[in-house]
Parts: C-alpha cells; structure tokens; sequence
C-alpha cells in the first residue's frame, strides 16, 4: 500500500469512527441546505377592507421578495415590494395598476406609500413645524388612490429590503441605466406571473423617482419590452439635471429656482409691500426670470452699470433679499445661500425640500445651514410608521435593517446614458418626449411644490417645454407645500384627487 493510499484510509477511517467529524460533515450539508432554503424569495399576504374615495374596497396585501435572474438563470437580485390589489377580480385584466417608487438615488418607497398612495398614512403637522418623537398618529388613509388603481410599492436594490444575490454587486444596479433596466426587468415578471399585461400602466416616482419614470419610458418603450405605459406622474420632478447645477458658468439654476425663492420670501412675509396673490406673485418672477435675469446673466460682464442696478433691484425685490447682499453676489444667489440668508436677521434657516419649514444653526454667521430642517423635521416620523406598519401590521418577518435612504447608491451611481462619447449631463426629459410621439396614449402628469427648493416647479416647466413634449397631454399642477406636498394637508387632499382624476381620465 502506497503512502497515498494509506493517509486517504486513514482519513476515512477517522471520519467514519469519529462521531464529531461524521457531524460535522453532517452539519456542513445543513447548512448549505439552510442556505439554499434562505435564498427562496419570501412573500407575506395579508386581506383587508378600506374606504377609498367613499368606495368600500376590498383588498390582498402582498409584501415580499421577487427574484431577478441574469441569462444564466442565477439568481442576481432580490426586489422587495408591497402590492396591493383589489380582491373583485372581475375586471382585473383590465383594471390600471400603478408601479410606485421614490428616489434619491438610495430611497426606499416609504415617503409616497405612507405618506399619499397606500391605504395607511403617518400624520405629521401641516405647518411645516418639526412631527418630535414617537408615538406618531398611523391612520386609516381615505385618500388612497386604490379605489381606481391596484399599486405596487418597489423597493430598488440597496433601499428597503431590496439586495443583490450571488455573485452580483450594487454596481450591477445603481446607475441611469442599470436601475431603469432592473425595475422594468422587475415590472415585466409581475404581469406576467399575475397576469396584467392588458392592464392599463402607470409608473409614479418622486423627485429621482421621475428621472427613473422616464428613463423607464426609454427603457419599455424602446427595447420591444412591449410595455406601453398609459401614464407617468411626476411627483417634485427633476428630468434635466443642468438646471440642478449652480457651478461657475452655468446661469440656469439660478434663472430655475427664482420663482421658488419669491415664493419662499412671499410665504415668511420677507418681501417688501407683499402681494395679497402668491400665484400672481410667483408669476411675475417667472417673466421677470424667463426675460430680464436670464438676459442679464447672458451678458454677464456686458452688462452696462446701469442694466445691472435695474437687476439688482428686482432681484431683491422677488427674492426678499437686500440689494447690497444681491449685488455681493455677482447677481447669483445660489441655493444653500438663499436658504442661509433669507431669515438670518431672525436666527433662522429655511428649509431645502420644504421651505415653509425653519431651523436654528448653531451660529448665524456661516453660509450654509447646519441641516435640512425639512427633512429631519419628518423623517423620523415616517421611518417609524412603515417599520411598525410592516412588521406589526403585515407581519413581515425580517430582522434585518429596511434601508430608508442609504447613501452607498448615490454614492456609487453611474450617471452615464450613453456608451462612449464626450461627457454630458443628464437630461431625460427627451425621452417623455419621444415616448409620446411612439404612444399615442402616453400622457404625463406633473405634480409641483411653490417651496420646494430641491426640484423647482419652474426647472420643470422648462424641461418640459424644451424636449419635445406634447403639452397636451401633460397636466401640470402646483401645491402650496415641497418636495413633499402631502405634509401639507389641503395639498395632500389635492394631490390625491388631481392623480385619481388623472387615471379616470385616462380611460376616457
């Protein structure tokens, strides 16, 4: 007997007549069983009645995972979402269904599902003043849209409960491209395993959500998916992100964002003989931007001294600041500026995603605020009703964190549309435009805040105007609240109704 052959007998032998070695071989089986028994997509269903629009509906919860596949057929990620669907099955091949999510990138859906759509919301104060600490009021929410649409609430990978598997890594689906191509991956495999490929289809996404609604225009649209949408609704959009970049040289997020700073100023009594009309008001900054200012920062240092000055005045005027800080600023007032500057003889900053809200700083001599008092103003509140909601009230059994708005994707996100070529901002307003002219029946709706200094009302009315969209199909509204308006109750109950009308509309 060789060498060899000697030690593999001995081995054997050992294994066989040692009982922790023949457990553990045992317990390794286990567990790689276990493990392929914890890959298994878990769903969690539920049924409940509401009261939607006056409607009694009946309803099925399903919470829980979707799995995607790459060509090998290898599991690549887990999609986590709650859909809900009303339990008459009559009309279901025909009844709309609407796909919702949020943005960031990097935020879990849980803004517009607690928040506006979903049969439960949180209740925050309507004031714009800070919702505190825990317990929050999670109501019964009348307002839902359920009554004409089933919904479904995605999670991207990275946000909620949402991850890769195997061997995939975030970068496979965090970009413009990779995202988009995950979700209608996502969307396609729900028609087809509950059957709602004649649904009429809706897609609504909030804030990087309306970049992603459009990108998903291109992306079902133009790859013979064959998933015509019937509508995109575009909560606080941001489609052309040049409007989103106060860097040196580009003039239009200053020209953007005017119309929100008269709003802002007119909202704390900032603005000097304040008009009785908001409306009136915020339409005159929009010409006074659109012509006069827009010239003005063309011209730049081809103003003449006294063109300047006329700037400087209206400027001041519309933007309740003084002339002297105006003038300091070379005619540009950037954001985080504004939102420092505006109420700082009070000792006070304004908010960035609501700017009806106010913060204190630390001091009151920097020029940027310490943080966002709109955000931390809500944010608690909502991260503790949709974690008690889904796991009190869905009984969805996971431990592991649900990932609010993690900053990994954002942090990593591919903003490229294209392959090659010469570097480009990011501008997916064409594609509404072209989906448009290759679906007769796509519409879009746009749903925006007067003091929402994230995504200005007015970036989006330009982008819109400039790429190709047919305005007769886009239904643009406005709220006196943000970024997110249905903090704000009156807006809240006009965002609801505008997007029911928007989907009855749609059948006609």
């Amino acid at each position: 007997m060789t060498l060899r052959l000697s030690l593999y007998f001995l081995a054997l032998f050992a294994c066989l007549s040692n009982p922790v070695l023949a457990q553990g071989t045992e317990t390794g089986d286990k567990k790689e069983e276990a493990k392929k028994a914890a890959e298994e997509p878990k769903v969690f269903v539920k049924s409940f009645t509401g009261r939607f629009n006056d409607e009694r509906v009946a309803y099925t919860v399903t919470a829980g995972e979707t799995f995607l596949k790459n060509d090998k057929g290898e599991d690549t990620a887990s999609i986590f979402t709650v859909a809900y669907t009303k339990d008459d099955t009559s009309n279901a091949a025909s009844r709309p269904i609407t796909f919702v999510f949020n943005g960031g990138p990097g935020s879990a859906s849980l803004w517009l599902h607690m928040g506006v759509f979903g049969p439960k919301r949180v209740v925050v104060p309507s004031d714009g003043r800070d919702a505190g600490a825990a317990p929050y009021l999670i109501e019964d929410n009348p307002l839902s849209i359920l009554d004409v649409t089933d919904l479904v609430f995605i999670d991207p990978v990275g946000t909620g409960y949402s991850r890769t598997l195997g061997e995939a890594e975030g970068k496979d689906f965090w970009g413009l491209r990779e995202d988009a191509k995950s979700i209608a991956e996502f969307m396609r495999l729900y028609l087809t395993k509950n059957g709602r490929w004649n649904s009429p289809k809706y897609v609504a996404g909030e804030s990087y959500g309306t970049t992603r609604a459009a990108q998903l225009v291109n992306e079902l649209q133009r790859t013979f998916t064959g998933v015509a949408l019937n509508g995109v609704i575009m909560i606080s959009a941001v489609l052309d992100f040049h409007a989103a970049e106060f860097a040196m040289g580009n003039s239009l997020p200053y020209v953007s964002v005017l119309p929100t700073y008269a709003a802002t100023a007119w909202y704390h009594d900032a603005v000097p003989d304040k008009p009785e009309s908001l409306e009136g008001f915020v339409n005159e900054a929009r010409q006074f931007a659109l012509n006069e200012y827009s010239v003005a920062l063309l011209k730049g240092s081809r103003l003449s001294a006294e063109e300047r000055e006329t700037i400087v005045r209206q400027l001041a005027r519309f933007t309740g600041l003084s002339e002297t800080y105006v003038r300091q600023t070379n005619l540009k007032v950037g954001d985080f500026r504004f939102m420092k500057q505006l109420l700082r003889d009070r000792g006070l900053t304004v908010g960035r995603f609501d700017s009806r809200y106010t913060g204190e700083d630390f001091d009151d001599a920097g020029e940027h605020f310490d943080n966002d008092a709109s955000a931390y103003g809500v944010d608690a509140a909502f991260v503790a009703s949709v974690n008690d909601y889904l796991t009190r009230v869905l009984e969805v059994d996971f431990t592991k964190r649900y990932k609010v708005l993690d900053r990994e994707p954002g942090r990593n996100w591919n903003w490229s549309d294209r392959d090659g070529g010469w570097p480009s901002y990011v501008n997916v307003a064409p594609h509404v435009g072209r989906g448009m002219r290759e679906n007769k029946d796509l519409r879009a709706f746009f749903a925006n805040g007067y003091y929402d200094l994230a995504t200005p009302f007015f970036a989006t009315e330009n982008a819109v105007a400039a790429n190709g969209i047919d305005p007769d199909r886009v239904v643009m509204e406005y709220y006196e609240a943000g970024h997110m308006m249905y903090t704000h109750v009156p807006s809240l109950e006009k965002l609801a109704s505008d997007v029911r009308t928007f989907i009855i509309d749609g059948k006609k």
